[in-house]
């Protein structure tokens, strides 16, 4: 039998080839489609496809229409559906349900064997879609949709917001606990006539019973537990014991004996069991599932960074939040500020740097009525755009967690709670062989009660949901608080900081109340719509309280425009060359430094004055170190001069200090020197002149106010107001490594007591395949209610950002 399965199976889905396989390099395929695409990966020398997993690709009977994907030459179409184009490339992300294993995910990353205009491609897994680059000028969209549908991947296109439109989740696992429900509850119905006993006399009633019982389990056993056979099946062709493993040798001694009591006459087996385990694990499942999704949900909704935007209304400039930003709005974008929605520029001159898609840090020149995507950042002066397409704050996300801005510690280990569980697997099937073994020697009546209860009771799954569902639901606690983290690594890194390092300017200090003082020559009324014509262009706060200080609806033309983080900005304005800085960076000299924040001004290369700004700290800073010092040391870095060490020294107790006259090369080397202490640091900046030490900090938190300045090196983003909330947020990410401990433990005392009366076969079946999920219900309800009461206890527990 098993023979013929071989010769007839597909070589490229394993599928039934009937009996006229089609013949092809000496392989069997069940159609042409199938034999075409291993035609393909033959020319292309691509078969390792084929070695990484047995049969790995889709059926292919299902012939695609000629000229399907013919919808994309239209540019209307496919300007909805590419997330960004320059000269050369074009970047475009297809959802392929199709994915499903190791060999999909190396098939469609190495595309560019296939195709050489495909410049990479990458795989997310989990959402099963791939992000492809490609040169348009050798490839169209339509091509690159048609090349996918040729190796067996048709893209899923939706012309409507397909991000939203996707097919809905897979409901399998509704079905099968529907079909597992039905089974279980008419087994344990026909089942209790053998649990109280019939006369003899009825003894044909039995044997009619048991063989309805044995016809109902077969829904069970062939189609609801194939989640768990699917499962334990990919990890052991992968080398490791999955947690699936033990569920699936326990249902499939249990039917195996249950069958061979039937039809041998001697019991009525343990259908009721089998289907009771099945049932109850898929109910755990589905509500894991259902948890997870709730989850991701509350993550995504709130997941809308804590940033705003410039928009132009009548004239008049308003921050909005990204979320309000619509079709058709004009929006004013600052140098070093991120594009969050595609556009067409209505007026000035684009720089756009897409190192955060591409790769490539050289700007690209955009003019007026080009488009520019969002994901792009500004390096020039302001432009103003019309919004073309909503955000898409997916996308953004994406670009914020690509793989170039994860930070790589060599430290880094996969959590205790995974090594455990992999290696819980073999701890169980070592205490069930030990189990057998002994009531083998004493009653071996025994052994069939004590080794499957031994393999349903104890499962690592409970270990596992301590660890996710904590983390998840902290993320969400901390989305609420607008804090939002790039992952849940983060989490345990903050919990474990011990250094905390502050930027001053735009992070301790409010960016709209600074005080200005000028002093120097007369400024006109048109020098002063000059420079803040100049100041307007940067997102710095001290450029910013500039623009305030000047009180002028009035601009002028800006052109030339630079900016040097950490020195000062200059341009050209009416021809004239102006430079805002510094001292030395206007003066090219370090002489007769004030004690106070100092922007120098010069015109064509004369000094013509300065501008002497005393920053307002918030109102929450004292409180704010006070509390932090009590645990960590703190550090404070300043670009400004020393002129606030008498205020700032204050604060600060023994073991912390202030450093002035810091660019950002100097904070990036105070990182890595209290890192070579040993340190674990923690630092907070406002992502404009700090992006080295955000990113080589082992927790870059970066604070925003107004602007989308932030930097996708940093590991989370706190809006400025909720600041004072930092030290109650520190908190909560040292209760959640405990709730997670407390969690592994009840799990841990759980499997021992269960464990002890398995062994002892004291225990049925029955009764182990109820407790399992319950033990994993008991975990969710523990990890969400013991850090949702840490929350409300830290007064942390708010309303979600962005719901009114």
């Amino acid at each position: 039998m098993a023979s013929i399965e071989i010769k007839t199976a597909c070589f490229h889905c394993g599928e039934d080839c009937s009996d006229k396989p089609v013949m092809s390099f000496g392989k069997q395929f069940c159609c042409d489609g199938c034999s075409m695409v291993y035609n393909i990966l033959q020319r292309n020398g691509m078969c390792d496809y084929y070695d990484i997993s047995n049969n790995p690709g889709v059926n292919q009977r299902q012939p695609v229409r000629q000229n399907k994907f013919q919808f994309l030459d239209d540019e209307k179409v496919s300007r909805s559906i590419i997330s960004f184009e320059n000269d050369d490339r074009t970047f475009v992300t297809f959802y392929l349900p199709q994915i499903h294993c190791s060999s999909c995910l190396w098939l469609l990353e190495n595309l560019h064997r296939l195709q050489p205009a495909i410049i990479s491609s990458k795989v997310n897994f989990p959402s099963k879609e791939v992000e492809i680059f490609f040169d348009h000028h050798k490839l169209t969209l339509r091509q690159v949709a048609e090349l996918l549908t040729s190796v067996g991947y048709e893209p899923y296109i939706s012309l409507k917001q397909f991000a939203a439109d996707k097919p809905k989740s897979d409901n399998s696992k509704i079905y099968k606990l529907g079909v597992a429900g039905f089974c279980f509850a008419n087994i344990m119905l026909l089942s209790f006539p053998e649990y109280l006993g019939i006369d003899v006399h009825e003894q044909y009633l039995v044997n009619v019973f048991r063989g309805i019982n044995l016809l109902l389990s077969l829904p069970v056993f062939f189609y609801s537990a194939l989640e768990f056979y699917k499962s334990a099946w990919k990890g052991l062709k992968h080398g490791f014991l999955n947690i699936d493993t033990p569920i699936v040798l326990a249902i499939l001694v249990t039917f195996g004996r249950s069958v061979y009591e039937v039809l041998s006459g001697t019991g009525g087996g343990y259908f009721d069991s089998m289907s009771g385990i099945v049932l109850f694990m898929l109910i755990g499942r589905v509500l894991q599932d259902k948890t997870y999704d709730r989850l991701n949900f509350e993550r995504d909704y709130t997941s809308y960074f804590p940033i705003a935007v410039t928009r132009m209304l009548d004239g008049a400039e308003e921050t909005v939040m990204l979320p309000d930003i619509h079709l058709d709005d004009t929006l004013l974008i600052h140098n070093e500020e991120l594009i969050p929605a595609d556009g067409i520029i209505t007026r000035g001159k684009a720089y756009i740097d897409y190192s955060f898609v591409t790769g490539e840090s050289v700007p690209v020149v955009k003019e007026v009525g080009e488009i520019v995507y969002a994901g792009g950042k500004q390096v020039g002066g302001n432009i103003e755009l019309m919004v073309i397409k909503e955000v898409a704050q997916s996308y953004l996300t994406r670009l914020w967690n690509r793989e170039e801005w994860q930070k790589k510690k060599a430290d880094e280990e996969r959590s205790f709670v995974h090594l455990l569980s992999r290696y819980f697997t073999w701890i169980l099937f070592t205490i069930a062989f030990g189990a057998a073994v002994y009531w083998y020697m004493h009653d071996a009546a025994k052994i069939w009660s004590a080794v499957t209860a031994v393999l349903i009771v104890a499962c690592p799954c409970a270990l596992l949901l301590s660890n996710t569902f904590t983390n998840g639901n902290i993320l969400r606690l901390l989305g609420r608080q607008q804090l939002y983290l790039r992952n849940a690594q983060v989490i345990e890194e903050i919990a474990n900081a011990d250094h905390i390092v502050f930027d001053k300017t735009g992070t301790l200090t409010e960016a709209h109340n600074s005080e200005i003082e000028y002093k120097g020559r007369e400024l006109t009324l048109d020098l002063k719509v000059k420079i803040a014509s100049l100041a307007a262009q940067s997102n710095h706060p001290m450029s910013k309280a500039l623009v305030r200080w000047a009180n002028t609806r009035r601009k002028k033309q800006v052109l030339g425009f630079k900016e040097i983080p950490g020195a000062g900005i200059e341009g050209i304005v009416d021809n004239d060359l102006i430079a805002i800085g510094s001292r030395k960076f206007v003066c090219n000299d370090l002489a007769g430094v004030e004690k106070t924040a100092t922007m120098y001004v010069s015109i064509e290369d004369k000094v013509w004055g300065c501008f002497m700004v005393r920053n307002r700290y918030r109102t929450e800073v004292p409180e704010l170190l006070e509390h932090l010092q009590k645990i960590y040391p703190v550090t404070i870095l300043s670009g400004d001069n020393d002129a606030e060490q008498r205020y700032l020294s204050g604060l600060l107790v023994r073991g912390s200090y202030v450093l002035f006259n810091q660019g950002p090369e100097d904070k990036l080397k105070v990182i890595e020197r209290l890192q070579e202490e040993g340190k674990r640091v923690m630092m907070i900046g406002d992502g404009l002149n700090d992006a080295g030490a955000l990113k080589q900090a082992d927790v870059g938190i970066a604070v925003t106010e107004d602007s989308n300045c932030f930097t996708p090196a940093c590991d989370a983003i706190l809006e400025a107001k909720q600041l004072t909330t930092l030290g109650r947020i520190i908190r909560l990410c040292r209760v959640n490594k405990k709730v997670v401990m407390a969690a592994f433990v009840v799990s841990i005392v759980y499997n021992i007591v269960g464990l002890s009366f398995a062994v002892q076969a004291k225990l049925s079946p029955m009764i182990a395949a109820i407790l399992m999920p319950s033990s994993s219900l008991t975990i969710m309800l523990l990890t969400f209610g013991v850090s949702n009461i840490a929350a409300y206890l830290l007064r942390l527990k708010g309303k979600p950002a962005g719901i009114k």
